[in-house]
């Protein structure tokens, strides 16, 4: 079953843009562990947040994700940005309008 990942990544003062930077560098390696979608954005005003939703075939697929040695990587080179500070909220798929076949 398709899932869902939305969050909000606090950073430290004026590191906003460097981990948006980070966050949409091309990563193939992420389609291969079965993620669909992984969208970065950012409001300003919240100037230092950002906001990420990641849509990912399975739950598993997302956890398995997080045990790969690139993912693991990005993870820690991305520490420094942060401020500790996360929200969000995840879900698993139930449909869409916007396609009749199952998800």
């Amino acid at each position: 079953m398709t899932f869902v990942n939305a969050g909000t990544l606090g950073t430290v003062a004026g590191a906003r843009d460097e981990l948006v930077s980070r966050l949409i560098q091309r990563n193939d390696r992420l389609r291969e562990l079965g993620c669909l979608a992984y969208e970065v954005g950012t409001n300003d005003e919240e100037p230092d947040t950002v906001f990420v939703v990641e849509i990912w075939e399975s739950a598993q697929a997302h956890r398995e994700s997080l045990s790969d040695p690139d993912v693991s990587a990005a993870i820690t080179a991305a520490r420094p940005l942060l401020s500790g500070s996360f929200g969000g909220f995840r879900f698993d798929v139930a449909g869409s309008p916007l396609r009749s076949e199952d998800v």
